[in-house]
Parts: C-alpha cells; sequence; structure tokens
C-alpha cells in the first residue's frame, strides 16, 4: 500500500499534534508559527505520517517528520520527505534545513549533510525551533536543493 500524501486538514491539527508529542517533537510553537503541514493517509484517509515545512526566503525549515509506529519501516518517511523536498523545489527554496536529535542517519542516506548551526541563514536562526525548542545538542542538517526541471 502507498499512502497518499497531501494537505493537512484543518480538522487533522488535533491529531498531528498528538503524534509530534508522542514522537518526542516539539509542539509548542504550532499555533503561531507559520509551518505548513502535509500528512500521509491510508486508504480510510488514517493519519499515517506527517512532515511540516516553516519557509524563510530562500530556504526551508524542515519541521516534525513522524511517523505512527505501526507505520514504521514501510517508506512512509521517505515518501513524506521527498514530497516536501520536491514541492521545496518547485517553490524555487534553495535548501532546507532541519534540527535532529534521532535521525541524522535517516537523512544522511537522503543527502542531507551535517553543517554547524551557525552556518544555517539568519531567518531559520530567528525561528523558534533554532532559539528554544530544539536544544543545542540538536544536529543542524542541510540539503541543497537543485531548480525544479520543466519540461
Amino acid at each position: 500500500m502507498t499512502p497518499a500524501i497531501r494537505p493537512l486538514a484543518a480538522d487533522e491539527t488535533a491529531a498531528v499534534r498528538t503524534l509530534l508529542l508522542d514522537s518526542g517533537l516539539p509542539v509548542d510553537d504550532l499555533a503561531s508559527a507559520a509551518i505548513e503541514f502535509r500528512v500521509a493517509v491510508d486508504e480510510n484517509q488514517a493519519m499515517l505520517g506527517v512532515v511540516g515545512i516553516e519557509v524563510f526566503d530562500e530556504a526551508g525549515l524542515l519541521r516534525s517528520l513522524a511517523v505512527e509506529p505501526r507505520a514504521r519501516h514501510r517508506g512512509i518517511g521517505h515518501a513524506l520527505a521527498s514530497s516536501l523536498e520536491a514541492d521545496a523545489r518547485a517553490r524555487g527554496l534553495r535548501q532546507l534545513v532541519l534540527l535532529t536529535q534521532t535521525a541524522e542517519a535517516f537523512f544522511a542516506r537522503r543527502g542531507y549533510t551535517v553543517i554547524d548551526r551557525a552556518a544555517a541563514p539568519a531567518g531559520l536562526q530567528r525561528s523558534a525551533e533554532f532559539r528554544s525548542l530544539c536544544p543545542a545538542s540538536a544536529v543542524c542538517m542541510r540539503l541543497l536543493l537543485e531548480p525544479a526541471r520543466v519540461g
């Protein structure tokens, strides 16, 4: 079964919050930050996973990639990341940056490289994620994006 990936519906916000909390991811700024979420759902529209992005000029801050425990190890995390990366390219973003305490190997397999936190774009550094939500021990990673191919 390949999950459908679509934008978050307004009535799914509570389910996303629960999934993020259960996954140990920050939720304190969900109401105030301009995070665009997309979800992976099964054929019955049950949520399997979520990923978010905050856009700062030509960079995106990848936020909150989480997959339901029952749906892990089925490629859903990769499908969500691929969808978000393709959308970022189509929007003309030049890079995606993230902070992680648990998923460094996952993102490294996708081509993300570790960077010094101070090397992230200034706008991202002013986000709540960088300022207070993720500890200084979190690994900062970046994926440089090639422009989307037309044709």
